[in-house]
């Protein structure tokens, strides 16, 4: 759904964010970090289904597609980052060892909000 927003004689198209899709590489935090308090006030599960992310809202559930072997799992956003350069995301080990992100350390991945 395409919304316009008019101000005076401009007129801008807001696209909703679930329409995007953003790909690039991704990589995992683990057991170093377990226990550990994320921005969303929860602790670190590094065997868990979850992520961090630089502007989803906390608490979206994003599906992170493996652009090499196709594999893909839902995770929440419940953490911001990543914080190394030329990462869209950075997954719990848990969920980046179901789309073999774990063995590869980093990989191409595409996102999309659920």
């Amino acid at each position: 759904m395409l919304k316009q927003i008019l101000f005076g004689a401009f007129a801008l198209a807001l696209t909703p964010i679930s329409a995007f899709a953003q790909c690039g590489n991704a990589s995992y935090y683990g057991p170093g970090l377990h226990g550990g308090v994320t921005a969303s006030g929860e602790r670190f599960n590094s065997s868990g289904m979850t992520a961090a992310h630089p502007w989803y809202p906390l608490g979206t559930w994003v599906r992170v597609t493996n652009q090499v072997n196709g594999r893909s799992v839902q995770v929440r956003i419940n953490d911001r980052g990543p914080y190394a350069g030329g990462r869209v995301i950075d997954m719990a080990e848990g969920a980046a060892s179901r789309i073999g992100l774990v063995s590869v350390g980093i990989a191409p991945v595409c996102i999309a909000r659920l």
